[in-house]
């Protein structure tokens, strides 16, 4: 979903029909407020913003603000759209994260491919994201003796010195290392460690 947030109708319109063009279902909204006042359901899933630097009561570069808070990280990528004078405010947004900017009037099928380029980052991030929280939630489901075991497979210790520094047997190292790797969703080691470097 493109979400095109611009006090100009006719920009709204004509980006609109040509995301429709390339197969990109798109909203327009007004102005900041209202798509803010949309909360989460706006910006759940894989989706970019195209945002107008001017608009009345409230600038793109406050909405994007108030984005940068609310989701930090997890914040869709913006696209701003400029004035020959916004210029420098737009840079600065770029600066502070937003994906790209367009001055007006637009280069269309150039802005388009840009839009697809971010949403595909955005997909991507949000692919990382579930990622992360699914191994989040593995770790959290390992007792802390089984993570005090594992720090030290990760370290590269063998059963004997790791049972030897918990005061604990070879045996139970071995039965803490298969429920780990059970826990963890691998096979090994190897793939344990290359599963929390990423």
């Amino acid at each position: 979903m493109v979400h095109i947030i611009d006090d100009e109708e006719a920009i709204r319109d004509g980006l609109g029909w040509l995301l429709r063009t390339r197969g990109l279902d798109s909203r327009g909204w007004e102005d900041g407020a209202t798509f803010l006042a949309a909360g989460d359901d706006a910006v759940a899933g894989v989706t970019c913003l195209v945002l107008d630097v001017r608009m009345p009561q409230l600038s793109g570069l406050e909405v994007f603000d108030r984005l940068q808070a609310r989701y930090g990280e997890a914040m869709p990528p913006v696209i701003f759209l400029t004035g020959h004078g916004d210029i420098p405010m737009a840079v600065e947004a770029v600066k502070k994260g937003a994906f790209d900017f367009f001055e007006k009037p637009l280069s269309n099928n150039r802005l388009v491919d840009r839009v697809i380029e971010a949403l595909d980052r955005a997909e991507a991030s949000l692919a990382l994201r579930s990622t992360q929280a699914e191994t989040d939630r593995r770790l959290a489901s390992l007792s802390p003796r089984e993570t005090e075991v594992m720090e030290r497979v990760l370290a590269g210790k063998l059963n004997k010195v790791i049972a030897d520094e918990l005061g604990i047997t070879m045996r139970t190292v071995e039965v803490h290392r298969a429920s780990i790797f059970n826990k963890m969703g691998v096979r090994g080691a190897v793939e344990l460690a290359q599963l929390l470097k990423r």
